[in-house]
């Protein structure tokens, strides 16, 4: 990689790369408009640091070239060219252009550092968090994960879509925490899913599994972490034949239902503790039931949708902003305006991670 700022696709805008030019050419100007010799110095130094900071090692040397042959044109216009303050005046210039490779290539070499980084990550959120299938049955399946921050691959929020012998389950769920100690809580939550949801007929029952098995894994982490870590989850079951809907809520925020230009949040009835906090005590509550109409899509999100604010701290809230723009032709066209219109609500980068995850019940042919 020779641009640093490859590694950055997104971080500078267009005025900002153009900053060394203006600096360059105000530079040259200014020394030779100038009653004193080369007061225009300072910002050639940091028009070449800057092109090193910010472009390409090929536009960081002809950012450094120019500089160079417009001091040495200034020190013959000035007649300095073949006295020791011309002799010093390039060799000031030779070393900030220098200067500017410099930071250039040091960019360069954290950038390609970073990119490995982050394709280490990247395999590790495939490996814990694959894709779920696109159909399933009757159902078709979307899903998506991005992290509040663009260079971020990885994160604590979790789905998974199986079909079992009681019907297609779903888990949306959200981590406490970040990096790799959540992505570690999500494997072993996934994995406890997994099996867990192909032998357990009840949700109630299947929920402790899953609290069992981040129980056990708790044990080998510290007493701060055991007290504090929790996962707010949210389990559904799709009924046989797909008429209806099966929602345990632990602690997560509702799914909504989007049928024609309707969307609204289903009733889970009364939430039930977040997974790792069953040590509190009390039961779980049964499973709310609703119906799962043909064409209609579940939606599943994490708090990183619910919780996103605008700038006056209103909280997003996906019935009032999807509503309207149905009926939709499936889960993906769910997810991509839920999306958009969160990154349109927020106006920025958002604070937490979002997961989202949507079926829809495919009208029989």
């Amino acid at each position: 990689m020779t641009a640093p700022s490859s590694a950055y696709p997104a971080r500078w805008p267009r005025y900002v790369e153009v900053a060394p030019g203006i600096l360059v050419t105000a530079g040259l100007v200014w020394n030779a408009l100038s009653p004193q010799d080369y007061w225009g110095d300072p910002m050639l130094t940091a028009a070449s640091v800057t092109a090193g900071a910010l472009l390409t090692l090929r536009h960081t040397l002809v950012i450094g070239v120019v500089i160079v042959v417009g001091v040495f044109a200034l020190t013959v216009k000035d007649g300095t060219a073949h006295d020791i303050v011309g002799h010093l005046e390039l060799l000031n210039t030779v070393f900030a252009a220098l200067m500017g490779l410099g930071v250039n290539r040091v960019i360069a070499y954290h950038g390609r550092h970073l990119d490995v980084v982050r394709m280490v990550a990247e395999a590790a959120q495939r490996a814990v968090l694959p894709e779920p299938p696109r159909r399933i049955g009757p159902l078709a399946v979307a899903a998506r994960y991005q992290a509040a921050q663009s260079q971020a691959r990885i994160g604590g929020d979790a789905y998974a879509v199986q079909r079992t012998p009681f019907g297609v389950r779903l888990l949306i769920a959200d981590v406490r925490g970040k990096g790799m100690g959540a992505v570690s809580a999500v494997s072993v939550l996934l994995g406890a899913f997994r099996e867990a949801a192909e032998e357990e007929a009840e949700l109630p029952a299947l929920a402790g599994r899953m609290e069992r098995a981040l129980l056990r894994e708790s044990e080998q982490t510290s007493e701060e972490d055991r007290l504090e870590g929790f996962i707010t989850a949210l389990l559904c079951e799709v009924l046989p034949g797909g008429d209806g809907l099966r929602l345990l809520d632990c602690g997560h925020p509702a799914p909504y239902l989007c049928h024609g230009t309707e969307v609204r949040a289903l009733e889970t009835g009364e939430p039930g503790l977040p997974l790792g906090m069953g040590a509190l005590g009390g039961a779980r509550t049964g499973p709310a039931v609703t119906p799962f109409p043909p064409g209609a899509t579940l939606l599943l999100v994490t708090d990183g949708v619910t919780e996103a604010r605008d700038r006056a701290g209103t909280f997003f809230d996906p019935s009032a902003r999807l509503a309207g723009h149905g009926p939709f032709a499936g889960p993906q066209e769910v997810i991509d305006v839920l999306v958009r219109e969160v990154e349109e609500w927020t106006g920025g980068p958002r604070d937490d991670d979002m997961a989202v995850l949507a079926i829809t019940r495919r009208s029989a042919p």
